[in-house]
């Protein structure tokens, strides 16, 4: 099994080992046959075609050794490499290529690099008859029959919008912390070595093909960047001091920062190439010191001396530019400060103009107070004629009536606290009467109920005579009872 197909059972999951035969397969009879099983085997294999750029395995240009990963190179070194022991070649791979073109998901590169207008612009044209004849017989499936290209795939290098699509969508994602005009600002070479190998998976890094597609993309159809063939400038963001008129088009200065940086950036390798050449000369000096070389090790320590100088050189012209980079950047940022002033002292003067100045505004106030005062003389003199009506008020009328009024209140409080009172009486008679029928009905039920307090007395009379009667009966009869045991003795 080859290694591209490898590569796409292991990480494409519309091929899995059981729909290996339908994609190898001659499957474009299934247009009118299987409309839907048509569809997903050109589904699979677009995806597939994507992933085998997007991974760096499919076969390079015969003018460069790097592969490409946002564009697709294709002829039968690509068929052969897809081409499967078992299954043998991909049969209907020429009708992916036809139909992934038209619905423009891959685009020939010269002419995705000429297109003035953006891939996804579709203008409203009227067909003419031969081109609507021409998609009837490709959805019949008679065009691949007289004359169609049938299995065999255009020769040429293709770019794969699905993969520009997902490398833009990174590099909006690493860019968003990038705020200021220096920082925004890039030469080619310097762009290509930033992000050369930061916008696709994998630590695969993007060829020169790669970056030109990539920024005519994020120019043309993106609007993320402005680009003119040297110089690369990110947009501003929307309300950023910068993303006015004139940071529309790339300047002198844009030129200028670029190059700075560019500079900047080979100075900084070229330091560190330098200290790490010092770094061997000292060692093999030494080493030749060890084995007693004296011309070895004053050869070496020469070296060392020229590159020490060198790199002394490199600093302070690195030095410089750094310093020449940071008066930018706070040139920079001066000028969009002064921006912001200046939109802002717009704003308010704008704002000023609407309430009228300051002459205006004390205008305004002092219409206020006069309405105000108007008002109330108006006010005044209402008040006046209702008291020059001829009503006048008796104040002693007035008292009488509010006294009157009071008595009547209070008269009727009286009322309603002996009505009060009358209530809190009947209801304490009516508990007694409840207490002594309750003390009647137990005395009924003991056998003795007195009616009165005078048979209550008489009965208690009664039972007290009964008991002394009772007493003295006992004791009259106790010593005869004690004399009859004597008698009988």
């Amino acid at each position: 099994m080859s290694t591209l197909l490898d590569y796409l059972l292991q990480h494409e999951p519309s091929f899995r080992k059981a729909r290996l035969p339908a994609l190898y397969s001659d499957f474009r009879s299934q247009r009118t046959l299987n409309p839907d099983g048509y569809a997903a085997n050109i589904s699979a294999w677009r995806k597939a075609l994507a992933a085998i750029a997007r991974s760096g395995l499919a076969p390079a240009s015969k003018s460069s050794t790097q592969p490409n990963l946002l564009v697709l190179d294709c002829d039968e070194r690509l068929v052969r490499a897809l081409e499967s022991k078992q299954f043998g070649r991909p049969l209907a791979l020429g009708a992916v290529f036809a139909e992934a073109q038209n619905a423009k998901d891959i685009i020939p590169l010269p002419e995705f690099l000429k297109m003035q207008q953006s891939v996804y612009y579709k203008p409203w044209t009227i067909a003419s008859p031969y081109a609507v004849a021409a998609w009837l017989l490709r959805q019949t499936g008679v065009a691949g029959i007289f004359g169609g290209r049938g299995d065999k795939i255009p020769t040429g290098q293709f770019v794969i919008l699905a993969n520009l699509e997902a490398a833009a969508k990174e590099f909006v994602s690493k860019t968003a912390d990038l705020s200021s005009r220096f920082e925004r600002t890039f030469s080619k070479p310097q762009f290509s070595k930033v992000f050369g190998d930061q916008l696709v998976d994998g630590g695969n890094t993007l060829s020169a093909t790669d970056v030109d597609v990539l920024l005519r993309f994020l120019s043309r159809d993106k609007n993320l960047v402005l680009y003119d063939g040297k110089t690369v400038k990110i947009r501003a963001a929307t309300g950023d001091p910068d993303a006015s008129s004139k940071g529309t088009t790339i300047s002198e200065e844009d030129a200028s920062i670029a190059q700075l940086k560019e500079l900047l950036s080979y100075l900084t390798h070229q330091t560190s190439v330098l200290s790490k050449r010092v770094d061997e000369l000292a060692e093999t000096a030494k080493a030749a010191v060890a084995k007693k070389n004296r011309v070895a090790a004053l050869a070496a320590l020469k070296s060392k001396k020229l590159a020490e100088s060198t790199l002394a050189a490199r600093f302070n012209t690195l030095s410089q530019l750094e310093e020449t980079a940071g008066k930018i950047q706070q040139a920079a940022d001066n000028v969009a400060l002064v921006r912001v002033m200046e939109s802002s002292g717009e704003a308010l003067r704008r704002l000023n103009a609407a309430v009228g100045g300051a002459e205006g505004v004390e205008g305004v106030v002092d219409r206020l107070r006069t309405q105000m005062d108007t008002a109330d003389e108006v006010n005044s003199i209402l008040a006046d004629a209702e008291t020059a009506g001829g009503v006048v008020v008796d104040e002693g009328e007035v008292d009488d009536e509010l006294e009157a009024m009071e008595a009547e209140e209070r008269a009727k409080e009286e009322a309603e606290r002996k009505k009060v009172e009358d209530e809190r009486r009947r209801v304490e008679e009516e508990k007694k009467a409840a207490e002594a029928e309750e003390v009647r009905r137990r005395l009924e039920a003991a056998g003795k109920v007195p009616e009165t307090e005078r048979e209550k007395e008489d009965a208690k009379v009664e039972a007290e005579a009964d008991d002394t009667a009772e007493e003295l009966s006992r004791m009259t009869l106790g010593p005869d009872k004690e004399a009859e045991p004597q008698l009988a003795a």
